[in-house]
């Protein structure tokens, strides 16, 4: 087995250059999601961008199970890859494999069936776009059975220290989504239906891609079909660590499925709105999301190897670089925001609620740079419970105020994006008590 270990040379550097690929992956992913809205909304119209926008909450839902579990995988993985022990780390990269296929046939099975109840009674989407939200959901979730196979072989080859592969797989599902989009709704006119099959065949060319690389690069990972192993032991230490990442993602998709729901109320304008202004929140995100994943394989990979000291140093270093690379991010969208909204096609009043979202999020969103990369640390320190409780905390004040406030002359419909000041102020705070504390440190274990 090749050795990329990050257990020896200078942090930052080490950090810096496992999380480029991630954080240019995860803008690729974004490019190309902000094209489709700009498709869908030039091509097909405001109500099938609402249409489009409103399903991402629930859609979340099962987007979490597969990024926290595969998470979770891939910190189990890391941990014996920074140990050395090849044997646990091939059984373990099996056996989540077929676990999160496994899951991602039920999550597109119940994702189908539930499609209805849940954007009519939990999301409330109105009558005037309800069958174009369910159309595109429905196709969506076909494709979801690609996004969990995706998520595992992600994670597995971050887990040893291949950060730059994810990047050639977005890649591909970008241009091809792209090409797909304008094929299917701009030239045929198949509106949320081209979308959502656009966006499915995309995703399975980046899993069939992963697995191709995966396979071809890394002998450890080239399992002949009877050597897919499901071991009931390993599936529990993948449960372990993953279900408080998959819960902390969870309760995330619901607490911004009620959000969706306050929004709704407010009309087609402003659920259009919201559909592009989250488009550009998720730019302000990338940087600190980055670190988040790259300090999980990077604190892993040095508890397995004994270097805690080497965890502290990556933590000091890494947080004033995602601090400045948000700081950076948020200027550009600030300063560009009236030109990027046009890109949408919004009508006059989507696009005045639009640019007060975004530059309001523009400066809270700074202070998820200072401790969102902290939940990569505990995650790899096998305290994924502890984001979990900080996202929940998060959330519910965000939720709490968005309900409380939504009809108030204090804040009124601003209340949709000025929430974020009250739940992630409490956010950061709890997390850097807990980080300052040492718990973390001295309970760390290998799963």
């Amino acid at each position: 087995m090749n050795r990329n270990t990050m257990t020896e040379g200078t942090p930052w550097r080490h950090i810096l250059r496992f999380a480029m690929p991630v954080l240019a992956g995860s803008l690729l992913q974004q490019l190309y999601n902000t094209i489709d809205a700009i498709i869908v909304g030039r091509f097909a119209g405001e109500a099938a961008l609402s249409a489009v926008g409103t399903t991402g909450s629930f859609a979340f839902l099962f987007l979490a199970l597969a990024m926290g579990f595969s998470a979770g995988n891939g910190v189990v993985v890391a941990q014996n890859y920074g140990a050395g022990n090849e044997k646990e780390v091939r059984a373990n990269a099996s056996t989540g494999i077929l676990f999160l296929m496994i899951l991602g046939v039920l999550a597109a099975l119940t994702g189908m069936v539930l499609s209805r109840p849940a954007y009519t009674y939990l999301v409330s989407v109105p009558d005037s776009f309800l069958e174009l939200t369910l159309q595109y959901f429905r196709m969506y979730a076909v494709g979801l059975i690609f996004q969990f196979g995706y998520n595992i072989f992600s994670a597995i080859l971050r887990a040893v220290g291949d950060s730059a592969a994810t990047l050639y797989f977005l890649l591909i599902a970008s241009v091809l989504n792209i090409v797909l989009d304008l094929a299917f709704v701009a030239g045929l006119h198949w509106g949320v239906a081209g979308a959502a099959i656009a966006t499915d065949i995309a995703q399975a060319a980046s899993f069939i891609a992963a697995y191709i690389y995966m396979t071809r690069k890394y002998p450890v990972f080239r399992f002949r079909l009877r050597e897919y192993t499901w071991s009931g032991r390993r599936v529990r230490q993948t449960v372990h660590v993953g279900f408080p990442i998959a819960l902390q993602l969870v309760i995330v998709s619901m607490g911004l499925t009620l959000i969706q729901r306050a929004v709704n109320e407010f009309g087609q304008a402003m659920t259009a709105s919201f559909t592009v202004g989250q488009r550009i929140e998720m730019y302000l995100n990338l940087p600190c999301s980055a670190f988040q994943t790259t300090l999980a394989t990077y604190a892993g990979q040095n508890i397995g190897a004994g270097r805690m000291d080497r965890v502290k140093t990556g933590v000091c270093q890494t947080l004033l670089i995602s601090l400045a690379m948000t700081l950076c991010v948020s200027g550009l969208v600030w300063i560009f925001s009236g030109g990027i909204i046009n890109l949408f096609g919004l009508s006059d009043q989507a696009a005045e609620y639009c640019m007060a979202h975004i530059r309001t999020v523009a400066l809270i969103n700074i202070i998820l740079s200072l401790y969102l990369p902290l939940f990569g640390v505990f995650q790899g320190a096998n305290h994924s419970g502890i984001p979990t409780i900080v996202a929940t905390g998060a959330l519910s004040v965000r939720v709490l105020v968005t309900y409380l406030f939504r009809y108030s002359h204090l804040f009124g419909h601003t209340i949709i994006w000025w929430n974020g000041l009250f739940g992630f102020g409490m956010g950061c705070t709890i997390a850097w008590v807990y980080y300052l504390s040492g718990r973390w440190q001295r309970n760390a274990r290998i799963a």
